[in-house]
């Protein structure tokens, strides 16, 4: 497989992070706050899912689907433990997994930030530090010069507005904040500075400083990345909810896009596509969030496979630019419900690229159950389950729907071939 065939294609897929699935990633800053008095981590991640090692048998897994897409991330604690000190080790690892990729008929889809990052860049001031533009630029050049002319398609940064949607949503009550303050006021002490941040672990306070400082961190990335491969797909990608409104909650509604969504979306019309990560429908009234009746997620909204639809449609439209769906799922213990999930919402996503949205590829999140942030292991959203003691995986029933759903849809529907 080599870019050409690549871009002739619909990218079906699964989607996976470094931290969450390779384990030991003990040089990133979210492995420090996972062991930092007090902390917001319910658990640490440790081995994981052993990834790391297990890469060869998850490609095999995700080849047995029929898929040709498969999306990891680079963890650049690993390249760079040490500021300067660079693990070639490390990068010849990455090498052969988009190797291992290209010969079982997967695009390699790369995020070069998944979260993660070094400790070091995190005791630094993190993205707001004065070089970190630089710092990460020379990471994704170093990335791109090695294996850039084998991968289909970049993402720079993995949900750079999260903390903005779980502030807007409430999905943290006031007494996580704090512990995150005092969770990050600890680590800067470990680590002998005067403050420390994390990409997913962003006081309230700080929200508008990070956005502008990560807005600057992607454009001196993509511009790094195109100095190597101009060809090469480039896009960042945001968390995005399906955002409805019921008659009188349409104020709401479009206050909560301006927030959360549309600084990254015009953003992305820089770019060459924009990465859509979605999970759920919000529906606003005139007093707020309306709660729906109905099967509900692991996130406390009620099951809608119509929100994937909706909101790909609303990022094409404001951005202008192709869609490629990063992340999709359900967080949920039944996967019955995951099962009619898959299929309902990629038959409505099909449709929407009937009436024109131009999508390039879906990538499910994810293929197996792995670490899940300050959540640890408990929520569960993969294809396959992963024994935490002996790390066999097994598939799930959504596995094979999802296998069966992808062949239907190649078949009927020549936008997905």
């Amino acid at each position: 497989m080599v870019r050409s065939e690549i871009e002739e294609q619909f990218l079906w897929g699964v989607a996976t992070a470094g931290h969450q699935s390779e384990g030991g990633n003990s040089a990133s800053d979210i492995w420090a706050l996972e062991h930092t008095v007090p902390t917001l981590f319910s658990e640490p991640s440790g081995a994981a899912n052993d990834s790391w090692n297990r890469w060869p048998e998850d490609l095999d897994i995700a080849a047995r689907l029929g898929l040709n897409a498969f999306r990891f991330s680079v963890e650049w604690s690993r390249i760079e433990p040490i500021r300067g000190e660079i693990r070639t080790e490390a990068l010849d690892h990455y090498g052969r997994v988009v190797d291992g990729c290209l010969e079982r008929g997967l695009a390699p889809i790369v995020t070069f930030n998944h979260f993660a990052s070094p400790n070091w860049f995190a005791a630094a001031g993190s993205w707001l530090a004065p070089d970190a533009p630089d710092l990460f630029a020379a990471y994704c050049e170093r990335i791109a010069s090695r294996f850039g002319d084998r991968i289909a398609a970049v993402i720079t940064i993995n949900e750079p507005n999260l903390e903005q949607l779980l502030q807007s949503g409430e999905k943290l009550p006031p007494a996580a904040e704090r512990l995150k303050v005092q969770m990050l006021a600890s680590a800067a002490d470990d680590a002998g500075t005067a403050s420390y941040f994390a990409t997913n672990v962003i006081p309230a306070d700080k929200q508008e400083e990070f956005q502008e400082a990560m807005t600057v961190g992607h454009r001196a990335a993509r511009a790094a990345i195109k100095a190597q491969h101009s060809d090469l797909q480039i896009g960042v990608s945001i968390a995005i909810c399906d955002e409805t409104a019921v008659e009188g909650g349409e104020e709401r509604r479009d206050r909560k896009r301006a927030a959360v969504y549309d600084h990254w979306l015009r953003e992305a019309s820089e770019d060459d596509f924009i990465g859509v990560q979605n999970y759920e429908r919000i529906v606003h009234g005139p007093e707020g969030q309306v709660i729906g009746h109905g099967p509900r997620n692991g996130m406390g909204t009620v099951v809608e496979p119509a929100s994937l639809a909706g909101a790909v449609r609303y990022a094409n439209q404001v951005s202008g630019v192709p869609v490629l769906v990063t992340e999709h799922g359900i967080q949920t213990d039944d996967d019955a419900v995951r099962q009619g999930f898959i299929t309902d919402s990629l038959d409505l996503l099909a449709a929407e690229m009937e009436v024109g949205v131009p999508v390039l590829g879906y990538c499910h999140w994810t293929l197996m159950d792995n670490f899940e942030w300050i959540f640890g292991y408990k929520p569960k959203l993969g294809l396959f389950e992963v024994d935490r003691a002996s790390l066999e995986r097994q598939p799930k029933p959504s596995a094979k729907v999802y296998a069966e759903t992808i062949a239907r849809l190649r078949e009927a529907n020549p936008r997905m071939r």
